[in-house]
């Protein structure tokens, strides 16, 4: 199976219309356009009966106490962890592209609905649904696509990996609020084959 995109290509930068903040010289950082990229796959393999798609950042620290801190930097040797920005399953074995911001097209505090979708799909929660649990003004469930906005003090280029993969059940066995890591149980021994692409960002103007 193959995937492309005419929003970044493989191993690219991502443009900021696809991020959740982009660079502000004044402070640090500014919410973006937050739109899901354009994504088109082909070649499915037979008995392909859905597809499920995960975007997720294999490169976020694994600890928080030097994040967007002032004077201080995230380290480039901190262990790191994976973030899930977007967790789309059941799209139907028709389905052959996502269009550019049909998923999302902008920030929405406290999270999109979900977990209804698109075609007939369903959306997890992203991993924003962590991150500002504690903050009063955006905590709640975060559905769909939220894109990049790494520490702009960060040593390191982020990496998003863009993965869809083809599978033999209509419907995946999630139910309720379910994440990345449910979705990834959930497809062991149902995945007939895979096709990813990995864009890169950064806030850090040092990186840039």
């Amino acid at each position: 199976m193959k995937l492309s995109s005419t929003s970044f290509a493989d191993g690219q930068k991502i443009p900021g219309d696809f991020a959740f903040c982009t660079p502000d010289p004044a402070h640090h950082v500014c919410l973006g356009r937050n739109a899901n990229p354009q994504l088109a796959w082909s070649e499915p393999p037979t008995g392909t009966r859905s597809y499920a798609v995960i975007c997720h950042d294999p490169d976020v620290p694994s600890q928080g106490d030097d994040v967007n801190q002032e004077g201080r930097t995230v380290p480039a040797a901190l262990p790191r962890v994976d973030f899930f920005h977007w967790v789309l399953v059941d799209l139907p074995a028709s389905l052959t592209s996502l269009k550019e911001g049909e998923f999302s097209n902008k920030v929405i505090p406290r999270g999109k609905p979900g977990p209804l979708a698109a075609h007939g799909a369903r959306q997890g929660i992203n991993n924003y649904t962590d991150w500002f649990a504690g903050d009063n003004d955006m905590r709640g469930d975060y559905y769909g696509y939220d894109g990049p906005c790494p520490p702009w003090n960060d040593e390191i280029v982020h990496r998003y990996v863009f993965t869809v993969y083809a599978l033999d059940v209509e419907k995946l066995p999630v139910d309720g609020r379910f994440g990345g890591p449910e979705v990834r149980a959930a497809m062991r021994g149902h995945i007939l084959a895979e096709a990813s692409l990995t864009g890169t960002y950064t806030l850090n103007p040092t990186l840039a």
